[in-house]
């Protein structure tokens, strides 16, 4: 069995390669883009949207197959292809370089594998089953979007800003945490998400703290 230690990436102005210019490439280039990714495509041929990123400055494309030594400088590698030869080659020249490499749909050839996410602003859930079955980490992402909806993005906002303001206050640290444990414990999501803003407001009050910036 795979063991993987979960870990969140900060990427942002990472050059990130991926090999391959299809479907699967595609999605790949846009997720690690939105998250501020330095990219750089190498495919011999690739998706309208790859081109389009192009021209616009947004990666950069190298419009020819894999070669060794490609992954110099890199600091992450995605192989998006069906080719087995170019994966494995992909893979070792990586392990060489000691660069994270991911390998679509071939868990031998990964040192990281992308878990399935649910985002709702500052909350992330990853999901994993260690390669086992992407069919039923997709099945529990649905049952997470279901249970933290869209609320959550405007929980974490809200809490984020008072947090902040309760420590400018200088509390001792027992008070605070118990502050912070008072307001993790209100069900803030719920009353967003059914509109009872007289309960937020009622809990603001309590302690203070503002409902808008």
């Amino acid at each position: 069995m795979n063991n993987y230690y979960p870990i969140f990436l900060r990427i942002e102005q990472k050059l990130c390669l991926v090999i391959g210019g299809g479907k699967v490439a595609e999605r790949k280039v846009q997720t690690l883009l939105e998250f501020g990714a330095k990219v750089k495509v190498i495919a011999p041929e690739v998706t309208p949207s790859i081109e389009k990123w192009t021209r616009e400055g947004k990666i950069e494309l190298l419009k020819r197959p894999y070669q060794p030594g490609d992954l110099e400088g890199a600091w992450l590698v995605i192989a998006a292809t069906n080719n087995p030869e170019v994966q494995e080659q992909v893979f070792i020249e990586a392990e060489e370089k000691h660069i994270f490499c991911n390998v679509v749909d071939q868990p031998r050839y990964c040192s990281f594998i992308v878990p399935s996410v649910v985002k709702r602003g500052r909350l992330q859930l990853a999901i994993s089953t260690s390669g086992a079955s992407p069919a039923v980490a997709r099945r529990l992402r649905e049952q997470l979007e279901e249970a933290f909806g869209p609320e959550y993005e405007e929980f974490l906002e809200l809490m984020a800003r008072w947090r902040q303001i309760i420590l400018e206050r200088g509390l001792e640290e027992k008070e605070r945490r118990e502050i912070f444990e008072h307001l993790a414990l209100a069900p803030i999501p719920q009353w967003i998400k059914h509109g009872d803003r007289g309960y937020l407001v009622a809990l603001a009050k309590a302690y203070d703290l503002p409902l808008e910036e």
